[in-house]
């Protein structure tokens, strides 16, 4: 825990760990480029000092991630989706980049995000807007919903969005408002011992979900926990006690 807020005051003061971290590599670095040189006078493209492009953080790497918050979610998502197959599908806040390009291959999107979207995808109709009460959406309205990773943000201000303490709370009314009857919602919000950490986000109880949406019945849940594992079959109650896992509900309305 002390690590991790060691390193978020050190990004605070505009420190990164990572590239002082990998400073020590620099000698393995200017190694490779004396081989290399030494190397390619037998072929191969030249060295050229003013186009040089040092990349020092990559030697131990492994060749992905596949854990994680995000990674699961939005394969855990897009694969529910991906069985339902839905006549269409909606989308608040969720990343672009990661679950919502999960979907697009075999169905059309619309995302609603208070971010802009500067592109232009198939597929994809994008609404910028607040959506913290969707009020364009009538009750009942929507199928198939989704928001991963959001609701956490809401009324924090760190996206632009208006300061309200009870943002989240809203949002999650709104959802189970416009959610139709036997419609399905995925939802995922960090979990674990309840608190604030302005204004990054927030981290909720699971009992503080469910309470969120008590007008809908929990059709599945799993989470992440603390080590980013994917825990299929488990019940909310046993996230209380996590200190940042993700919390995955899948919801319907009677």
């Amino acid at each position: 825990m002390k690590t991790v807020i060691h390193r978020n005051i050190a990004k605070t003061l505009g420190v990164n760990p990572v590239l002082i971290k990998s400073l020590r590599h620099i000698p393995r670095y200017l190694g490779d480029l004396r081989k290399y040189k030494r190397l390619a006078v037998n072929g191969g493209l030249p060295v050229r000092i003013g186009q040089l492009f040092p990349i020092i953080s990559d030697y131990k790497d492994a060749a992905g991630s596949a854990s994680g918050h995000y990674f699961h979610q939005d394969l855990w998502a897009a694969r529910k989706i991906y069985r339902r197959r839905p006549a269409s599908h909606v989308d608040i806040g969720s990343r672009i980049d990661g679950f919502i390009a999960h979907l697009l291959p075999f169905m059309v999107v619309a995302v609603i995000d208070i971010r802009p979207l500067d592109s232009h995808i198939e597929g994809l109709r994008f609404v910028q807007d607040d959506a913290t009460e969707l009020r364009s959406f009538p009750d009942g309205s929507i199928d198939s919903l989704s928001s991963l990773h959001a609701a956490e943000h809401f009324g924090l201000g760190r996206y632009g969005d208006p300061i309200d303490p009870l943002g989240h709370v809203k949002f999650m009314a709104a959802l189970g408002r416009v959610l139709a009857p036997g419609g399905r919602l995925y939802f995922s919000v960090p979990v674990g011992e309840e608190r604030l950490q302005f204004n990054a986000h927030r981290i909720l109880s699971p009992h503080s979900v469910l309470n969120g949406f008590h007008e809908l019945r929990l059709v599945d849940f799993a989470y992440v926990d603390d080590k980013g594992d994917l825990r299929l079959g488990g019940k909310p109650e046993d996230c209380e006690r996590l200190n940042n896992g993700c919390g995955l509900f899948e919801f319907t309305k009677q």
